[in-house]
């Protein structure tokens, strides 16, 4: 999903683009509200991140501007400001959340993975389109469609990137999937391999997904090659 990052201050920018790439959105930024505009109409994203108080345009501007071109698309406002009339305000332009500086990261990607998963609900109700594929891998059952894993009554969020790497392995059930085409799928052909960052996600999902992540079943490691998933 392509993302959009609209905010003048340069640290909360890049920390935002770090935070959301690594959770697998394609992302592009913005440093003020007229940019924001012209990076929207060039990249069409599936979500905005819109700093209210920006130069050129506010966010509520430029929220107008996108609402009156796409009703779909998902708008989250940031904003270090607090009074209640500015979120009323905000959520009554169209706005799909809101969030207040200062916020740590996972509250950022919590209402992130939210507005995404409602965005994709959207979009394929209303335009007639296939829902992303949910597939069984064991015991858990993956939605891509809603981000979300379950396992009996427990529910797993996941990011864009954790389904992607799952939809693979599934896909290549008892093959050697190796780690080139797990770079290739969830991170892109344009993306350098770092064989660590492979290794730090897929023990992240392990830990979030495996019944004993010390001894995975869904994701085993063929050494030197890459992963697996293996079907009984």
């Amino acid at each position: 999903m392509k993302l959009l990052i609209c905010e003048d201050d340069q640290l909360i920018r890049d920390g935002l683009y770090d935070i959301l790439s690594a959770e697998g959105y394609s992302c592009s930024m913005a440093e003020d509200g007229n940019v924001a505009l012209t990076q929207y109409a060039a990249m069409q994203p599936d979500i905005v991140l819109l700093d209210i108080m920006m130069p050129g345009r506010d966010g509520y501007a430029v929220c107008r501007e996108i609402r009156a071109q796409n009703a779909q698309v998902a708008i989250l406002f940031i904003s270090a400001k607090s009074e209640e009339i500015d979120q009323v305000l905000g959520l009554e332009l169209g706005a799909d959340d809101y969030i207040m500086k200062p916020f740590g990261k996972h509250e950022v990607v919590a209402r992130v993975r939210a507005v995404a998963r409602r965005y994709r609900l959207a979009t394929s109700t209303d335009q007639g389109q296939a829902q992303l594929p949910s597939f069984t891998m064991g015991d858990l059952r993956v939605n891509m469609q809603e981000l979300r894993a379950t396992r009996g009554d427990q529910t797993i969020d996941l990011s864009v990137r954790d389904c992607k790497i799952l939809h693979l392995l599934h896909r290549r059930v008892n093959q050697v999937v190796t780690r080139e085409e797990l770079f290739n799928q969830a991170w892109g052909r344009t993306y350098l391999p770092n064989s660590r960052t492979l290794d730090q996600h897929i023990s992240s999902l392990r830990k979030r997904v495996e019944l004993d992540p010390s001894a995975p079943c869904l994701i085993t490691t063929v050494h030197g090659v890459g992963y697996r998933y293996d079907s009984a």
